[in-house]
């Protein structure tokens, strides 16, 4: 019987062993710099031996200011590209795992504590914070402090940002690279109604809203070879009353798809603190499933998607060309390895680990395939 989760799939160029992707996981551990660390060569190596199709990266900011956490990954100056070359080269010497990258800005939710010390805004007169801005002077939470809003100067300086790293991105070798318009950030902010409340050409109605994540794609795309799949993770809805919905993410997704996105990678949620989400497995899978229906274009699927029959029920019915894995690969570095066991398929393993396989036909060599 044929197992789809485990079939190769194509994006332009780009051909994957299977529909199995490592989603972007944020890890707060670079330096203040926004360099990676040690703690990325061995994140990073340890999930591209897991047999899954595609690793994609942590969202990576295009500047400083747009980082979640002084600790976050960045790919906005020389040293950054540096410290990703010396973590990729480690990584491809031992996998042939294909790599892509999020790039991503968090405007209004920048300047906070990593996760483990709280996760609390850092307002820019503390030690170590910064200020924040934004399309609109709205805040994520009523009791922190306002973002500025994006003058012309800031949105020409954040559409530059985007295409300087797509450019580093490439330069890197990257074999894939995504937009992170999803979970309340940049691109996000610019969409949604709730945080932008903008009365020029970038707000107000559904074709401004989407204008400036619209030109930061095209000036991304310009500069992305051909042969280089550049793909948009977004928030299907808000949750949330007077919100970003599907209906409109329908309509930015025909946009995206007339300029050339190769992938969507359908989320949700992550724009205000008011959402009303209703956590259950699979929770976001139809979204997925309705623009791949309505564009064609190859679509990811997330959330609450930890079991391997799950996965495998979600693309071999349609609903989605790839399942994208996040939290669950985080605690079962080796989910492909086990999903192919329950399903009767085969998955890749370092030589090193093939006598680890429970049956003989489980793993394919490195070399294979």
């Amino acid at each position: 019987m044929t197992v789809r989760l485990f079939e190769p799939i194509q994006i332009d160029k780009l051909k994957l062993s299977n529909r199995i992707v490592i989603a972007p996981m944020c890890q707060y551990s670079a330096t203040t710099e926004g360099v990676m660390t040690d703690w990325h060569t061995i994140h990073l190596g340890h999930l591209a031996l897991s047999g899954a199709g595609l690793l994609i990266i942590e969202a990576s900011s295009v500047e400083a200011a747009g980082r979640i956490t002084a600790r976050d990954a960045g790919l906005y100056s020389d040293a950054c590209e540096r410290g990703m070359a010396r973590v990729l080269e480690a990584v491809r010497a031992n996998s042939s795992m294909p790599i892509g990258i999020q790039l991503a800005h968090a405007v209004r939710k920048a300047s906070h504590k990593v996760p483990w010390e709280g996760s609390a805004q850092i307002r820019s007169t503390q030690t170590s914070g910064w200020r924040t801005f934004a399309p609109s002077a709205v805040p994520f939470m009523a009791d922190e402090e306002a973002p500025l809003a994006l003058d012309r100067d800031g949105l020409d300086r954040v559409k530059a940002a985007f295409k300087q790293s797509a450019q580093r991105a490439v330069r890197l070798g990257l074999d894939a690279i995504e937009i992170h318009s999803a979970h309340g950030y940049l691109l996000h902010e610019f969409l949604s109604p709730l945080s932008n409340k903008r009365d020029d050409q970038y707000g107000g109605s559904l074709q401004n809203r989407m204008r400036f994540p619209l030109d930061v794609f095209d000036a991304m795309r310009a500069v992305i070879p051909p042969n280089i799949p550049l793909g948009v993770r977004y928030s299907a809805s808000d949750f949330a009353e007077g919100g970003w919905n599907l209906e409109q993410t329908i309509a930015y997704s025909h946009e995206l798809k007339k300029r050339g996105c190769s992938f969507f990678d359908v989320s949700g949620g992550g724009l205000t603190p008011a959402q009303k989400i209703e956590l259950k497995p699979g929770y976001q899978v139809p979204f997925a499933a309705a623009v791949k229906r309505e564009t064609g274009v190859p679509t990811m699927a997330v959330g609450l998607i930890t079991e391997a029959e799950q996965a495998e029920q979600i693309v071999s019915s349609g609903q989605a060309d790839m399942v994208a894995l996040a939290r669950g690969m985080l605690y079962d570095a080796r989910w492909p390895w086990h999903a192919a066991a329950k399903l009767g398929a085969k998955v890749k393993s370092p030589n090193q680990y093939l006598r680890a396989a429970p049956k003989s036909d489980l793993f394919l060599p490195a070399a294979a395939g």
